[in-house]
């Protein structure tokens, strides 16, 4: 996003088009399409099909009280101001409070000028348990789904206590990388790295406990959210134009998805209980 220049396309929506890769002597050139951009008003108005949809589709979906909101407004803002994290396009970014009193996801549809940033609603979450060895706290920050790493789907099978940990099969999985976390086991807080995911849980026994710190260090969602997610590529912003010329992307991305013109490609973790607004 950062090698982008702007072009109009049809019908009113702008399109930002990325710097084609320079191609070796033996290889053609790799056309890559551009990002959509709508305006305010096409913005705002696929939040509200999406907030509909939300409603009916996705289980313990909440639009949140006003403060609430506006919590989550400005915490998003202040971790994407604090990371330099540049919004070049009207975007929804998916936002967790790993707060122990809080763990909840909302989605906030942000704008590149001075656009009032708006919430959507959202989902109880899990994050990182502390207290518990091997068990890591999610860590805060801002995450980008990038083509640099593939994502992948659970395959539904259970460990040795019958749990299926990611979720039932054909759930996604976001890959966010590496990061480094707090051991949530360690009265030292001694860091080291995990592997960042967002992904459901066991449906049977772990989905009812969301809303509690709970996972290894991921971010645990609920299954109808993740399909949800899934369905309108709302992480998944890179991997469609990844698809276009990399058959692992297409594999990985579903059959009969709509994705949505305002889908981002950031994770963004806060504190609330840290960093009150």
């Amino acid at each position: 996003m950062d090698n982008a220049v702007p072009a109009v396309g049809v019908t009113g929506v702008t399109l930002i088009t990325p710097v084609t890769p320079t191609a070796g002597p033996e290889n053609a050139p790799v056309d890559i399409p551009p990002l959509p951009v709508v305006n305010v008003s096409q913005a705002e108005a696929e939040a509200a099909a999406l907030t509909a949809g939300m409603r009916r589709d996705v289980s313990r979906f909440t639009t949140y009280s006003p403060k609430t909101r506006a919590r989550f407004v400005a915490l998003a803002r202040d971790a994407i101001t604090r990371s330099s994290t540049v919004i070049d396009r009207p975007q929804v970014l998916v936002v967790v409070d790993r707060n122990p009193s809080v763990q909840a996801l909302c989605f906030v549809l942000a704008f590149p000028d001075d656009t009032p940033w708006t919430a959507l609603g959202g989902t109880p979450v899990s994050t990182g348990q502390s207290g518990r060895k091997f068990y890591y706290i999610t860590p805060t920050g801002v995450f980008i789904n990038t083509p640099d790493r593939l994502g992948y789907r659970a395959e539904g099978t259970k460990n040795e206590n019958g749990i299926r940990g990611i979720g039932a099969k054909g759930m996604r999985v976001w890959d966010m990388g590496w990061q480094t976390a707090v051991k949530g086991w360690r009265p030292d807080h001694e860091t080291g790295d995990i592997r960042l995911e967002i992904h459901a849980t066991d449906p049977d026994f772990l989905e009812r406990r969301l809303g509690h710190p709970a996972s290894e260090g991921c971010v645990r969602i609920p299954a109808t959210m993740n399909k949800f997610i899934d369905n309108h590529g709302l992480l998944d912003v890179l991997y469609e134009q990844a698809s276009s010329y990399d058959g692992r992307f297409r594999a990985l991305l579903p059959r009969g998805r709509t994705p949505s013109p305002i889908a981002g490609d950031a994770l963004v973790v806060v504190d609330s209980g840290e960093r009150p607004l």
